[in-house]
């Protein structure tokens, strides 16, 4: 199976998509992850870089993502506004959207309203969307996960095991069983090391994170195992993120790592990880 590796443009705002195209195909990135922002020019520029990057390399991933500003709202004008944002996104014709669907705080009837929405526009549109597990969503917590699991069997997921390990508080230990159930419904992984009181750690390479790492590697495999199974390809986006993710040094604000190194020695290290066994 082929692993494709994307780079997550979060963190990257401010830069041109000329500058940053360059930046991943120098740094051997096979895609991109980008929530795009609404901006004409930029879009117009990015999809300029995107063609000659897929002249160079014809599978060359664009994943778009949907993730809406917070919002006090109904569960019907969310709604509304997830639906223009999806059209907006769909009209981009990535390989896949990444979603950020739903409220954790929604009720399920009303999670489940919103999930057959989108899945309908998946169905329409022809490009499929995945659901991010991630805090804030309805895709919060591994558990309260499953009845959804059920509803829709046909769900597509993007894991983030960082936000779960957070809720929970704990490396999931206790977990496996609801992990294992929610495994083959991940088409695409984050690469991102969290730990029991947040989402991102400052450094996973730093020895006192060794064991944290290992936890994360376990999950990741096993994903990739599932995946092997049914599909030819996998991509995985390492996604260490800019502040407030990235810890940084009191009244200072020093970062305490660097987020686009740590991105690409991930990206290096899963390559070397994976290669011999996938």
């Amino acid at each position: 199976m082929e692993i494709k590796f994307v780079c997550p443009y979060w963190g990257q705002e401010g830069i041109l998509p000329s500058d940053f195209f360059t930046r991943i195909l120098q740094e051997g990135y096979d895609g991109v992850e980008i929530n795009m922002p609404e901006s004409s020019d930029f879009t117009k520029e990015f999809r300029t870089e995107l063609e000659y990057a897929r002249k160079m390399d014809k599978s060359f991933v664009f994943i778009a993502q949907q993730v809406l500003s917070l919002r006090q709202e109904s569960v019907e004008e969310y709604a509304a506004r997830l639906k223009r944002r999806l059209d907006t996104v769909v009209a981009l014709r990535p390989d896949f959207i990444n979603s950020h669907t739903g409220k954790d705080y929604f009720s399920f009837d009303d999670n489940c309203k919103i999930i057959e929405m989108v899945e309908n526009i998946a169905q329409q549109s022809g490009i499929e969307i995945l659901h991010e597990t991630h805090r804030g969503r309805f895709t919060f917590h591994a558990a309260s996960l499953l009845p959804y699991l059920e509803r829709f069997p046909q769900l597509k997921l993007t894991a983030d095991f960082s936000h779960w390990v957070t809720v929970s508080e704990s490396l999931l230990s206790d977990q496996n069983e609801i992990i294992e159930k929610v495994i083959p419904f991940v088409y695409h992984l984050h690469a991102r090391v969290g730990y029991e009181h947040s989402p991102q750690v400052n450094d996973p390479f730093a020895p006192e994170w060794k064991s944290t790492l290992e936890a994360f590697i376990v999950w990741w495999k096993k994903v990739i195992s599932a995946r092997k199974m049914t599909e030819d390809g996998f991509t995985i986006c390492p996604e260490f993120g800019p502040v407030p993710y990235m810890p940084t040094m009191p009244f200072t604000q020093k970062l305490l790592g660097d987020q686009w190194k740590i991105n690409v020695r991930m990206k290096d290290y899963l390559q070397h990880e994976f290669e011999s066994r996938y």
